[in-house]
């Protein structure tokens, strides 16, 4: 197994909690089991506090220079000719060097490195207005009734920042131009039936206090947050898979697990997305013709 050092183990990334490089790293080896099979295969976005949390983000889309050779790859053409080089979290010790790039928050693809164009993954990125997680909660739960109505299988994740993920794993059989668009006829659909509560205004000035059902991150290219990843937030709250009972109870909170939590919760219930690749789903025809 290669060997994974770190530079200023000691290095403070969040000032207020005292969570250096080292117990970033050490989080990461303790979770690799459940977070990896989530993020295997995807092209990675590197999100790096290089001067911990207090100072800006360096988001890199290519893998550093020096980066490992045992560092899984996948290129990327860019538009404009040339490549992109992704890393792909598929072991532990990718985490790890993570760990030492300053790297709190991976984001990977929808899709695989081997088909990038078919998404296995529909997205809908529920954030607030406002403070009013409880809102988030009901908004996540409309939307996983809406998908079950369609015969896909909603799993929920907490953002870790103020929102809720809600995620369907889909069969890769549909372009992620159709993926997008699919999402974006059921967020309107949605938002349809709970005005009051749901918009897919863009334009903050025009929600006038209600959530925006986002499904940008379906586009073809873009990323969301791994699963079981840190946030750059105090307390380092993690991007947590949570059940439907748990987004149905009003004592769900944002930052519910933690650095310093999540591996109570792992041993006390496991991944509560084991099987989500057991049920992906098809987007029905009739919707992709809407």
């Amino acid at each position: 197994m290669p060997e994974v050092k770190l530079t200023n183990p000691d290095k403070v990334l969040f000032p207020d909690d005292g969570i250096t490089k080292a117990e970033l790293r050490d989080y990461y080896s303790a979770v690799a089991d459940v977070m990896v099979p989530h993020a295997r295969d995807r092209p990675m976005n590197l999100w790096r506090w290089n001067k911990g949390i207090a100072a800006d983000v360096v988001i890199q889309q290519s893998l550093p220079k020096g980066a490992p050779e045992w560092v899984a790859r996948c290129e990327v053409p860019r538009r404009k000719g040339g490549d992109i080089t992704h890393g792909m979290v598929n072991d532990a010790d990718t985490l790890r060097w993570l760990a030492q790039q300053n790297c709190i928050t991976p984001h990977v693809w929808n899709a695989r490195c081997d088909n990038r164009d078919k998404p296995d993954r529909l997205v809908f990125d529920l954030d607030p207005s406002d403070e009013d997680f409880d809102a988030i909660r009901k908004a996540a739960l409309a939307v996983a009734d809406l998908l079950r109505e369609i015969g896909l299988t909603p799993y929920a994740k907490l953002s870790g920042s103020r929102g809720i993920h809600v995620i369907a794993p889909l069969k890769r059989l549909r372009s992620a131009d159709e993926v997008r668009a699919a999402a974006g006829a059921l967020a309107e659909r949605v938002a349809g039936e709970h005005p009051d509560a749901l918009t897919t205004e863009w334009r903050k000035d025009k929600r006038d206090g209600r959530i925006l059902v986002d499904v940008a991150r379906n586009t073809y290219g873009q990323t969301l947050v791994a699963a079981y990843a840190v946030r750059a937030l105090p307390g380092a709250p993690v991007s947590a898979p949570v059940t439907w009972e748990e987004v149905a109870d009003p004592a769900l909170a944002p930052h519910a697990f933690t650095l310093r939590t999540m591996q109570e919760r792992l041993s006390a219930v496991g991944d509560v997305w084991a099987d989500i690749a057991e049920h992906a789903g098809t987007i029905p025809k009739a919707l992709m013709m809407s």
